[in-house]
């Protein structure tokens, strides 16, 4: 089985977690920077070169996009598909999640409850926004942020208006939720390998902290989840068209309400918190969809030709 990691870091936990657990089953396991691949477009020819050399065809790959390079990683992602190469998360999947609004409509359609959220232009009037809101204390979310970065609780109306306009003033998009003030800083994620959950923790945000994200001090713990929040989780799994991912929940009075569908989850705090090898669920998640690996190809150098040198 030859698997490649569309990884620009092989030293991260997740990535080398996965490397590891390839190759305790005898796979071809390859790190790959997707931003140093270029692909070839032709009459029923694709291919894709990784620092000048053409990549055999592999027969999957577990793509680990980072947010900010979203567009190149998902091209990259959606040229392996033309490939028929089976990926564990699909290059439009990737984009929807990586949408926080788009992923919010995407999830209200399929039913999935969240916390009321209200999107609006720069040129809408504050205090209707913080109106249709249901009021302060809001939480402010810029819709390009990640790891919790961006994220702003405001307490009252007033320091709502004054954030919204400094915002709005910068032609910034922003979302606007309901703070759920009984789930006390904490949140759930839930691990879902293809529709099935097999792990979950809770995080809990540092002191005087209201994110739970664990790049911004949080620490997490291993979690059963209720029988609402493991069908709530895999409802936005399903909606989301994800095989695999981290839908992260929150606990409220009406049931848990999903926050975020992360497409490229983090495993060291799931591994660490649960002792679950979740690597190992997702080369089985490939096992399980590869049937006929490819046989053995010779590596290829790709010609350049000499008119395109120094062109």
């Amino acid at each position: 089985m030859r698997v490649y990691i569309l990884s620009r870091n092989a030293s991260l936990y997740s990535t080398s977690r996965l490397v590891e657990a390839g190759k305790q089953r005898g796979w071809e396991i390859r790190v790959i920077d997707y931003l140093k691949c270029s692909i070839e477009i032709m009459k029923n020819e694709l291919k894709i070169n990784y620092r000048g050399e053409e990549l055999p065809t592999p027969d999957a790959i577990i793509p680990r996009i980072g947010a900010s390079r979203t567009f190149y990683g998902t091209a990259m992602v959606r040229h392996f598909e033309m490939m028929d190469v089976f990926t564990v998360t699909g290059s439009l999947a990737i984009k929807r999640s990586r949408d926080k609004l788009r992923s919010l409509q995407i999830l209200s359609k399929q039913g999935v409850d969240m916390p009321k959220t209200v999107f609006a232009s720069n040129k809408s009037s504050a205090k209707d926004v913080i109106e249709l809101s249901g009021g302060a204390p809001l939480v402010l979310k810029i819709l390009e942020g990640t790891q919790g970065v961006g994220v702003v609780l405001v307490d009252s109306e007033k320091a709502a208006k004054s954030v919204l306009d400094a915002f709005y003033g910068m032609d910034v998009n922003l979302l606007v939720q309901e703070y759920i003030e009984e789930a006390g800083g904490a949140d759930i994620r839930a691990f879902v390998v293809n529709g099935e959950v097999v792990g979950a923790m809770k995080r809990q945000g540092a002191e005087g902290d209201f994110r739970s994200n664990l790049h911004q001090g949080g620490s997490a713990t291993a979690y059963k989840l209720t029988r609402k929040e493991k069908s709530t989780a895999l409802a936005a799994a399903k909606a989301m068209g994800l095989g695999v991912c981290g839908v992260d929940m929150i606990p409220s009075s009406r049931g848990p309400l999903v926050m975020e569908v992360n497409s490229s989850p983090g495993l060291e705090g799931i591994e660490k918190s649960t002792g679950i090898d979740i690597a190992s669920k997702i080369m089985d998640y490939i096992e399980q969809n590869v049937t006929h690996p490819h046989e053995e190809e010779p590596k290829r150098k790709r010609r350049i030709r000499k008119d395109n040198i120094g062109a």
